[in-house]
């Protein structure tokens, strides 16, 4: 499973889930996961599209982070994790929904 966790194959989070199965029914920590659809989400093109679809549905969360209210980053990958049901790579989602809200305002300025 630590394996599963340093490829990036699984979150921290999933890995629980997996530990909890094995010791409840034994077997192979990475079928278990395969079977369970248990992998996280570290395609940048899945992610892009979460980030994107988060980013339309809370404008004011870009409001506000532009503003100075960091907590609304926070929100946002709420928001993502919950679309991905927990599977989307936290610091892979943070990167691009950084780099997609810099994008965002550097198209506001020159519009």
């Amino acid at each position: 499973m630590i394996k599963l966790i340093e490829k990036g194959t699984i979150s921290s989070k999933i890995a629980k889930k997996v530990f909890k199965e094995l010791i409840e029914n034994g077997g192979d920590a990475e079928i278990n996961q395969k079977e369970k659809g248990l992998v996280q989400i570290s395609d940048e093109g899945a992610l892009l599209k979460l980030v994107t679809e988060a980013l339309d549905n809370n404008p004011q969360s870009i409001e506000d982070f532009k503003n100075g209210k960091d907590r609304a980053i926070g929100f946002l990958v709420g928001q993502i994790m919950k679309a991905s049901k927990g599977q989307a790579n936290p610091p892979m989602v943070n990167k691009i929904l950084l780099e997609e809200i810099k994008k965002n305002a550097k198209s506001q300025k020159t519009a």
